[in-house]
């Protein structure tokens, strides 16, 4: 098929004509080749430069950011989460599409109640603006008050639930702080609560958590520190009163008891001394009469067999074991009458007369 060139440019012109207006005398749009000689000729001014150097600076500056070591960043794209950036240079989107939002998860930030901390420098003395604080004032398990100042230690585990999850986390940890201690304190005595700080410190940090938890707050409880514990001031003095009394008390009753174990110990022993001595008597007696009647006996069926031998046996024995204790010892003939020649009257008699035979 042969096209007729020359009536397709014909056409072609009609068209550009009716474009452009149509009719003789109308102007015809600018060419490109128009357009891009008159951009050439262009002269760009400083401001303008300026200006880009600026855009790209901002541009640059919104894209790059810097993570310290104990930080992490928090990346919001278009206001929702969308990831974590680690210590180090990072890179993000322009500002208005991505935001970073830096979180200390290291360092262990402080509350405190009942009394505020001076200079800095970890000393701290009860304030007397603090104390009167319902925060310190506390009812204990028996019914008595207690100003009970102490200090909360915690630190920001988690940064995403820390920064989206709740709204004040700083207000919510003081509330349940305070309230975590109030049930604490109120499940036991006055004593407890000014002696037990430490085993009162930890069931409170273990409940604490536990609250924190649940409220999904992202926070991490590094310690609870109990402050001295006392009574408020106006009941200060009789307090001690009470205090001293129980003491003296107290006092009384070690003292008593220390009698009491030095007394009755003494006592059982030597009741069971006079148990165990009447008992070892009773039974040397026994065994003594059974030992005589047994002898008496054998001594019998002797004296019944042979009745001149076992006589004199027994004289024999009886004398073996008397003239022994004799010191003076004096033999006569029983046919003799007069005793004059053999003893002097007149001295003391330290003897004894045996007469022969008897």
């Amino acid at each position: 098929m042969n096209w007729d060139w020359e009536k397709l440019r014909e056409n072609q012109k009609k068209y550009e004509q009716k474009q452009g207006g149509g009719g003789p005398g109308m102007p015809t749009p600018p060419q490109m080749d128009d357009l891009l000689n008159k951009f050439k000729g262009f002269k760009f001014s400083g401001i303008f430069f300026v200006g880009l150097i600026i855009l790209a600076l901002l541009i640059g500056v919104s894209t790059v950011f810097t993570i310290g070591r104990s930080e992490v960043g928090v990346i919001q794209r278009f206001g929702k989460y969308d990831r974590l950036a680690q210590p180090g240079l990072n890179f993000k989107m322009p500002a208005g599409i991505e935001k970073v939002t830096k979180v200390n998860v290291r360092q262990v930030e402080t509350e405190e109640f009942g009394f505020k901390t001076y200079n800095g420098v970890g000393s701290s003395r009860l304030s007397a603006e603090s104390s009167r604080q319902e925060a310190s004032l506390m009812l204990t398990g028996d019914l008595n008050v207690a100003v009970v100042p102490w200090i909360v230690q915690y630190r920001r585990s988690d940064p995403r639930a820390y920064l989206f999850n709740v709204k004040d986390v700083r207000s919510l940890l003081r509330h349940m702080s305070e309230a975590t201690m109030r049930i604490v304190v109120g499940d036991r005595s006055i004593n407890e609560v000014i002696s037990s700080r430490a085993e009162i410190a930890s069931a409170a940090k273990e409940m604490l958590q536990k609250e924190m938890d649940n409220a999904q707050a992202g926070i991490s409880i590094v310690n609870i520190e109990m402050k001295k514990t006392n009574v408020p001031e106006p009941v200060q003095a009789s307090f001690n009163e009470v205090n001293q009394a129980i003491q003296k008390k107290e006092q009384t009753i070690y003292k008593a008891r220390e009698e009491y174990n030095k007394a009755i110990p003494l006592a059982r022993g030597e009741a069971k001394r006079v148990i165990k001595d009447a008992e070892g008597y009773a039974i040397d007696r026994v065994n003594r009469a059974q030992g005589d009647a047994a002898k008496f006996k054998a001594i019998y069926d002797e004296y019944v067999q042979a009745k001149d031998v076992t006589r004199k046996r027994m004289y024999l024995e009886s004398m073996l074991e008397v003239l022994p204790k004799l010191e003076n010892k004096y033999i006569i003939d029983s046919d003799q009458k007069n005793l004059l020649p053999f003893i002097n009257m007149g001295s003391k008699l330290s003897g004894q007369t045996l007469q022969k035979g008897e």
